[in-house]
């Protein structure tokens, strides 16, 4: 269903020919069953909640940071892959990034809500930005040194670590579908709980990992285990969720009929009531597994390539209408000149400012 375009021509002119489609689309699924990002959101959502008042703080303080402060949206430089990726495949585009002072020297000059980063970097200059920019402790890592190279995010952080540098939150990841997911989603449950007592927010991570997952198509960003890897997000008290943004769906469906082997639970209805195939129908399903957006659904602005700016402002565009609260970007960012990176997030963040870019 669609209607009429009226969308600024800058953001229309980066969607190209989909222009059309994703600024006009209606989703499957009302947006009167969300819980819609606003100027009131914390307010509104965990005022209500068990999360106490240093919680509150810190929340609000994330939501009213930056350009996008108090729109209910964020914006948010994610820099783990340092480590996630190694320095060198991150950083050697632009070694400015082996200094972690210049990782918060971009995140504060393009406005964004906050950055979130290892232990070492923001340890490193914690008394000179802490007070500038809200702290995202990230306190689990997947490295790439050990061989063969293995998957399996562990603790390089303590919540207590986090607390003294200042951090407004802490994020961590869980590979949903791994062999190691039980005992990751156990530490990070301790971790999340410990956070909330200490008064800092929680930011998830959900990814899935499993070989099984690539098919005919990498089913890790099937709208139906990403969904349910939100869900289990939610469940540990996870405030925001990260996220990739889906691409396909029925990954059940492809894991069964590859494997022969039964695999997980879903219903008939999620494919033709809930979801199309349409993207923003995909990632309204992500948001619905979000308790409805009680929880921030955040996407990622994926890898560097050729087209970044259009690449963003697609997944920008998409998240918005979908009913998501923004857009967590890294090396679209820091993989080019330090002025190009400022550029890229004022171009997403152009995106949730605009009052023409509405809720599908």
């Amino acid at each position: 269903m669609t209607a009429t375009l009226t969308a600024p021509t800058s953001i229309a002119a980066q969607l190209g020919e989909e222009a059309e489609d994703l600024l006009t689309y209606q989703a499957k699924v009302s947006k009167d069953l969300l819980h819609l990002p606003g100027p009131d959101f914390v307010d509104r959502i965990f005022a209500h909640s068990d999360r106490n008042p240093q919680v509150l703080r810190n929340l609000q303080q994330l939501y009213s940071t930056g350009r996008l402060a108090n729109t209910g949206y964020l914006s948010i430089l994610p820099v783990d892959q340092g480590i996630e990726h190694s320095a060198a495949a991150s950083f050697a585009p632009n070694p400015i990034y082996f200094d972690g002072e210049n990782i918060i020297k971009l995140a504060i000059e393009a406005e964004c809500n906050a950055v979130a980063t290892t232990l070492g970097v923001l340890g490193s200059v914690s008394r000179k930005y802490a007070h500038k920019i809200p702290f995202i402790v990230k306190i689990n890592h997947n490295e790439l040194l050990t061989f063969p190279n293995q998957f399996d995010q562990i603790l390089f952080a303590s919540v207590e670590q986090a607390w003294n540098l200042g951090a407004a939150a802490i994020g961590a990841t869980i590979y949903f579908g791994s062999p190691e997911s039980t005992r990751q989603i156990q530490e990070i449950r301790q971790a999340f709980a410990r956070a909330h007592e200490l008064g800092m927010a929680t930011i998830l991570w959900c990814y899935l990992r499993n070989p099984a997952f690539k098919q005919d198509q990498d089913y890790h960003v099937a709208a139906d285990l990403t969904g349910q890897a939100n869900h289990l997000g939610v469940t540990i008290e996870a405030d925001i969720i990260k996220q990739k943004l889906p691409e396909n769906n029925n990954g059940y469906g492809a894991v069964a009929k590859t494997t022969g082997k039964t695999y997980g639970k879903t219903d008939k209805r999620v494919y033709s009531d809930l979801t199309s195939d349409h993207p923003i129908d995909l990632t309204r399903y992500q948001v619905l597994n979000c308790y409805a957006g009680r929880a921030g659904l955040i996407n990622s602005g994926g890898a560097s390539g050729k087209n970044d700016f259009a690449e963003v402002v697609r997944t920008a565009v998409i998240n918005k209408r979908a009913g998501g609260s923004g857009l967590i970007s890294g090396r679209k960012a820091f993989q080019r000149p330090f002025e190009e990176g400022v550029k890229l997030f004022r171009a997403i963040q152009d995106v949730y400012l605009s009052a023409e870019v509405t809720i599908a």
